[in-house]
């Protein structure tokens, strides 16, 4: 099969092709050097030449307090982009896997988000990468994930790691409340996804649901520092304030990817123990 990824210089993407070349499929990796989603000509020409069977789109500014202060550039990224690059995949007839985002919905809900629930982005991040769902076809593949780490980009992960080298305290929201998802999970799920071509809706995120500073406690343990340092604050209580509102519970119910035969994503402490231990290895 020849798979077209796009973002493949990011942590997701890269993981992404990684597992596509290890299954024998021919990829291309799709960086924003070589395909600058913005530009459609771009786009089109290089669907046009490399005429994939199925298009896996996770480019996108994924910055959320930029998309913030620049909002222009991430419709351009995460709207526009994903629509130039769905209008060029049902153009050569290649199947879509779109990567969307738990900040679709506003973090008011006391239980899981289902795929079935009403979107209500409070962010421009968030509106944007509605917009994109919006863009692609019918016959796409749209694949919700939440608060992704790997070992290929910076993260909220590694950004602990690194703090946890200083002195002092280490202070991380507690009103803040989704799953980490890591790409090792991630991605040879989205890869299996895209090999079947199975068109919907899917939440897909590791098991269970942390907070930032139950994560990041976690996250100091495994490196073998003291969690007793991670210090629990209100998002209020952050400083300088984050110029993008984030939702304060964004957990995504992954019983219709269940449902569609797939195996759930082992629990996120699981995937984050195999990252920690990766990094601290590199």
């Amino acid at each position: 099969m020849r798979v077209l990824v796009t973002g493949a210089a990011g942590q997701l993407g890269r993981a992404v092709a990684d597992r596509f070349e290890a299954a024998g499929d021919d990829v291309v990796r799709a960086t924003h050097s070589s395909m600058p989603v913005e530009d459609r000509r771009v786009v089109d020409a290089t669907l046009d030449a490399v005429h994939p069977d199925v298009v896996v789109h996770c480019a996108a500014m994924t910055n959320v307090d930029r998309c913030e202060e620049e909002p222009d550039a991430a419709e351009a990224t995460n709207a526009l982009g994903t629509e130039h690059v769905a209008d060029a995949a049902a153009r050569v007839g290649a199947h879509l896997l779109y990567v969307s985002t738990d900040y679709v919905f506003d973090g008011t809900a006391a239980s899981p988000y289902r795929v079935s629930d009403e979107c209500n982005p409070i962010s421009v991040y968030g509106a944007t990468k509605l917009a994109g769902e919006r863009a692609c076809p019918t016959g796409a593949t749209i694949v919700r994930t939440a608060w992704v780490a790997g070992a290929h980009a910076p993260n909220f992960v590694t950004t602990v790691l690194e703090l946890a080298e200083r002195d002092g305290e280490l202070r991380f929201v507690d009103d803040q409340r989704s799953t980490p998802t890591f790409c090792a999970d991630l991605a040879p799920a989205l890869v299996r996804l895209a090999t079947d071509r199975r068109v919907g809706c899917f939440h897909v995120t590791n098991g269970g649901q942390a907070s930032r500073y139950e994560l990041a406690r976690e996250t100091v343990a495994l490196a073998g520092g003291d969690p007793r340092r991670v210090v629990p604050i209100a998002t209020a209580d952050l400083f300088p304030p984050r110029l993008a509102r984030r939702p304060a519970y964004s957990v995504l119910d992954n019983s219709a990817f269940v449902a569609a035969g797939y195996d759930p994503l082992p629990a996120w402490r699981d995937g984050l123990a195999r990252l920690v231990s990766q990094l601290r290895v590199a």
